[in-house]
């Protein structure tokens, strides 16, 4: 996996996820993601073009469906996740501080680039021969034929991008997520005890069969199954550190009831049992992020 960048974001609800590089200038090409757990953001601009496959970004409780050609931006007051990514699921990464464009005196055009927030939404899909376009111009952005090439190549490929995207006709689908269903996913995430509908259903204040629906229908899941592949993140997380923890330890510490359970949920999941599973797929590959658990969900 050549020029990729993967996140490896941590924390309890939000936080800055520091991936410029000094130039303040991050461009590369992701043929593999990792699911998040947690919403993040960046200290500059950042946007994505899907180049294959789907995925789903939370926005601020909007929901947004990428396919092929969409083009989504991101600014640094803005805490984003992606909950889902097909195994297919390809795209282009930037990552910018907009200092680096050398504009003294932006225009009303390109202001929101330096707006925490701006108003507005910021996802369209770009039609074929426009993604087409911005993809050979990435690859050259990205891999210049001369190193005194590379900051205006990459300049030119921004300013392109941002084009492009008020080029497009209209926006991507967008789904607006109910505060409980958003409350759910992020209790689901982050805590092991929360193991039973009745009680993440009182937590965020719905009854159970009306924040079952609701969740199913804008989370594109279940709360079951959105909950078994969280614990099994966490599992991963916990035996992939080691320490010496057993399987049926991590097992227990991320949220299953019983090992009986972690393996038929194990199974459904990736489709072999938990010790083949771990025997294709080293702690070492865990811990440096070379695992996407997207790849592996039928």
């Amino acid at each position: 996996m050549a020029d990729c960048f993967s996140f490896h974001a941590r924390r309890t609800r939000s936080m800055i996820d520091e991936v410029l590089p000094a130039d303040g200038l991050l461009f590369a090409r992701r043929d593999q993601v990792e699911v998040m757990t947690v919403a993040h953001r960046h200290r500059g601009v950042e946007f994505n073009l899907v180049a294959d496959g789907t995925a789903t970004y939370l926005l601020d409780r909007r929901r947004y469906h990428l396919a092929p050609g969409a083009l989504v931006w991101l600014f640094p007051g803005q805490d984003h996740l992606l909950v889902d990514a097909s195994p297919a699921y390809r795209d282009w990464l930037c990552v910018f501080d907009p200092a680096v464009l050398g504009i003294d005196d932006p225009s009303e055009w390109i202001r929101p680039f330096y707006l925490p927030d701006p108003p507005g939404l910021f996802v369209r899909r770009l039609g074929v021969d426009q993604a087409g376009w911005l993809d050979t111009l990435f690859r050259q952005a990205a891999a210049p034929d001369h190193p005194e090439l590379e900051l205006a190549a990459r300049r030119h490929a921004i300013l392109a991008a941002w084009q492009a995207f008020h080029l497009a006709p209209a926006a991507t689908p967008t789904t607006v997520v109910h505060p409980a269903v958003a409350e759910a996913a992020r209790l689901l995430r982050e805590l092991p005890s929360v193991s039973t509908l009745p009680e993440l259903a009182r937590q965020v204040g719905l009854s159970p069969h009306h924040l079952s629906r609701l969740f199913a229908r804008q989370m594109g899941t279940s709360i079951t199954r959105f909950r078994n592949e969280q614990r099994f993140r966490r599992f991963l997380d916990v035996y992939g550190a080691g320490h010496g923890v057993t399987m049926v330890d991590a097992a227990l510490l991320a949220g299953f009831g019983s090992y009986p359970q972690f393996h038929r949920i194990v199974r459904s999941i990736t489709g072999t049992n938990p010790a083949d599973y771990l025997g294709k797929h080293p702690r070492r590959a865990w811990i440096a992020g070379d695992i996407s658990l997207s790849g592996m969900l039928p």
